[in-house]
């Protein structure tokens, strides 16, 4: 029998389908067929066929990396076209806000305005030496007394002054000294500002040292103080003296109180003697008279000055006391335990002080009898 010569490699592959192909013919053409079929199969050599693959796999791969940086360019332009939607839509909420803000002023100012025209927009002529006084005058030949803004000419004063006149509280003849209820103007002031006043008359205001001074301290009167308290809630109270006057600017216009009533309790005179505020100096956070020197003890903690404790505002404090009605509540989220409100002390629910949206002093003349000596 002759021996088969030695051929060319076969590839695996290529001779798997050889045969399955020659399983198909018939048996007496598989001889032929496998010496000529067989042969063609393996023309290609593995070597060249692995570098076929190679190639076929290093193509997949460009291919699949182009697809990969194509993706990521997508996405970074996705990423980059969804936060330049977000800041455009930021850039329109900002605008909304902004716009509701301006719209938010110009209602607070409308609404000034609108209480302003709520009263004499020009003040009525001088009728008198204060409220109290032009009521008496008017009560005679006006049938109702307005609330409003009056001229005023105290006695042995050089000039004449507007101030605003409550005639429908408590009888009328009420001239406002000072009133808090909108926020609108800051207390946070000089000397100099309380001194001579400051705010809308109609609105918030502080009337001033001087002016209060001239009214209170004329010839043969005495003026009572009247404070009307309004908390949060809508609770009111008041607190009232019988006495009242203020020393001249030399003394810092030291205060000076009569008899108590009412409902809110006694806080210029609070609870002890070292809080007693009545005959304080006023003081400012440039002119310091609290009592201070150089620092006092005050809920636990070192105080060099009351009016800067209290937000810079001024009032007749005594080592603080328990009293201001011109603290500024702005900043109380911001100072967090320091007493920067509108305070009165005395006045508390369940123990806890009320907090306080507005308040109003005012004073008024008290009518003086005249004792007569021949009389028994």
């Amino acid at each position: 029998m002759m021996r088969p010569t030695q051929s060319e490699p076969v590839c695996p592959v290529q001779a798997q389908a050889a045969v399955e192909e020659l399983s198909d013919s018939p048996v007496k053409d598989q001889k032929a067929f496998r010496q000529t079929k067989g042969h063609d199969a393996c023309s290609i050599p593995c070597d060249i066929t692995v570098k076929l693959l190679r190639d076929e796999k290093h193509s997949i791969c460009g291919e699949l990396q182009q697809s990969l940086l194509a993706f990521g360019r997508s996405t970074r332009k996705l990423i980059r076209d969804v936060i330049e939607e977000q800041q455009r839509g930021l850039d329109v909420l900002s605008g909304q806000v902004s716009e509701l803000m301006s719209k938010v002023q110009m209602l607070s100012s409308e609404v000034q305005r609108s209480n302003a025209e709520m009263y004499s927009i020009k003040p009525v002529q001088s009728h008198g030496r204060d409220c109290s006084d032009i009521k008496e005058s008017l009560m005679s030949v006006v049938p109702k007394i307005p609330s409003g803004i009056y001229i005023i000419h105290p006695e042995e004063t050089d000039s004449s002054f507007e101030v605003f006149c409550e005639m429908d509280y408590m009888e009328g003849g009420w001239t406002v000294m000072q009133r808090r209820t909108d926020g609108l103007n800051d207390f946070k002031r000089s000397w100099a500002d309380y001194l001579d006043g400051f705010g809308n008359l109609a609105g918030e205001h502080w009337l001033g040292l001087k002016k209060v001074f001239h009214i209170v301290n004329q010839k043969d009167a005495r003026f009572q103080l009247h404070i009307a308290l309004v908390s949060n809630n809508d609770v009111t109270s008041y607190a009232s003296y019988d006495d009242f006057r203020l020393d001249n600017e030399t003394q810092f216009f030291r205060i000076h109180l009569g008899r108590y009533a009412g409902s809110a309790g006694d806080a210029f005179r609070g609870y002890e003697q070292e809080q007693n505020q009545n005959t304080a100096p006023f003081s400012a956070s440039d002119v310091d008279n609290d009592g201070c020197n150089p620092s006092c003890s005050f809920a636990n903690r070192t105080v060099e000055s009351c009016s800067i404790l209290h937000n810079h505002t001024g009032w007749w404090f005594n080592q603080c006391g328990l009293a201001n009605l011109n603290g500024s509540p702005e900043d109380g989220e911001q100072n967090q335990g320091k007493r920067t409100r509108i305070l009165w002390d005395t006045w508390r629910q369940s123990g806890v002080p009320y907090a306080i949206k507005s308040v109003t002093m005012k004073i008024r003349r008290l009518l003086l009898f005249k004792v007569n000596p021949f009389k028994s």
